[in-house]
């Protein structure tokens, strides 16, 4: 079987990076800068925020469902496209926002914008042209996701600080526009159908997937283990600032994604033929050992402890989904089970950050929020392995 140039697969994945580091930049970190500044610039409630947050990530999880049919109808570069400029089109509404009801809008375009860049589109970009080192493609492309909260995080905190969250919203938004639409135009084109030996293959509904153990099993645990990364996610800014400071809580999240390219590269290198599900339960314990330091923690040591925790395993909670279900799934189905899996990981984990808020305004504190992050990642565990 003919395969397309090692320089072009790994040409691909570089793209798939570079839409990574903005996606997430955005559609992913940007929520959690939101939060906290304009509740302390417009004082509007923690929880009104986070329902608004919820509402990005419910918005994107049924268009993701969607993607693998818009892929075949436009192709992979037009979507991402697309997604590029709704993505940072949302950025800038979301941080113009000068009355509540203009939230609705602004989610509406990043929610769109970040299923276009999200991890089933990153996987759509780089399966294809994969087979065997697919788990390396694969854990390449998603470090693009860590590398954007190493840049990210910091430069919303550092540039708001200096022209305030509008002018910041703006800036970053120009940057991916201008960095992603020529990439995704000109590089991000079909695959040779010689890489494929399924593309003859008819691939199986959405309804009998669905109901395959294997599906089961891998979306319950990796909804409730996003669930809680999501809810951490969005909040840790907020919890780590009162012990930290705003800068050195952005930091500390810079931090947890360098921990989480050193893992996530880490298992594309080492797990070989070795039990992905084992390797998902592994990871959900460790995630949940921080969990309850970021609780419970007080002072420099144990939070940051908690923070490397956290962070080493955050990464492979995206990768794994694609390496999974390469190994469970018939080849042609592979791009329906992501999409599927993601999206339903949305749908679950989009309330996250408005019940971590709640949890938040009516305990006066972050313990039982993140206490229930433990809980589900633990949970997780089990269910992931009981395959």
């Amino acid at each position: 079987m003919a395969t397309a140039p090692v320089s072009e697969s790994w040409k691909v994945v570089w793209i798939a990076f570079v839409v990574a580091v903005f996606g997430w930049g955005l559609g992913f970190y940007g929520p959690a800068v939101y939060l906290p500044t304009l509740h302390a610039t417009r004082g509007w409630p923690i929880a009104t925020l986070s329902m608004a947050i919820t509402a990005h990530y419910l918005l994107s999880a049924v268009l993701i469902a969607g993607l693998p049919d818009a892929y075949r109808r436009f192709g992979v570069g037009r979507v991402t496209i697309a997604g590029a400029m709704l993505a940072g089109s949302g950025a800038i509404v979301w941080a113009n926002a000068q009355e509540p009801w203009q939230l609705v809008p602004a989610l509406t375009l990043s929610g769109a914008g970040w299923a276009a860049t999200s991890g089933a589109a990153l996987n759509a970009m780089v399966a294809p042209w994969f087979d065997r080192d697919r788990r390396k493609a694969i854990s390449m492309a998603f470090n693009g996701a860590s590398v954007g909260g190493i840049v990210f995080a910091p430069l919303w905190i550092g540039l708001i600080s200096i022209i305030d969250l509008s002018w910041t919203a703006w800036a970053l938004a120009i940057a991916m526009m201008v960095v992603v639409c020529p990439l995704a135009h000109f590089h991000l084109k079909a695959p040779p159908v010689t890489t494929r030996a399924t593309s003859a293959m008819a691939p199986s509904s959405r309804a009998t997937l669905i109901h395959q153990w294997a599906f089961v099993t891998m979306s319950a645990a990796f909804a409730l283990g996003l669930f809680a990364q999501i809810g951490l996610f969005a909040h840790l800014i907020a919890r780590l600032a009162p012990d930290f400071g705003s800068g050195a809580a952005a930091a500390a999240i810079s931090g947890i994604t360098f921990c989480a390219i050193l893992g996530r590269t880490l298992l594309g290198w080492l797990l070989g033929q070795r039990d992905r599900r084992v390797a998902t339960a592994a990871s959900l314990a460790m995630q949940a050992m921080g969990s309850l330091l970021l609780a419970f923690g007080s002072g420099d040591a144990p939070l940051l402890l908690g923070c490397i925790l956290f962070g080493l395993r955050v990464g492979n909670l995206t990768s794994l989904p694609p390496l999974i279900a390469q190994r469970e799934f018939r080849s042609a189905d592979v791009g329906t089970v992501v999409a599927l899996v993601v999206a339903i990981n949305q749908a679950v984990f989009a309330f996250a950050p408005a019940i971590f808020g709640w949890l938040r305004d009516a305990t006066g504190s972050y313990i039982a929020a993140f206490c229930l992050a433990a809980a589900a990642q633990l949970a997780a565990a089990l269910i992931v392995v009981a395959s």
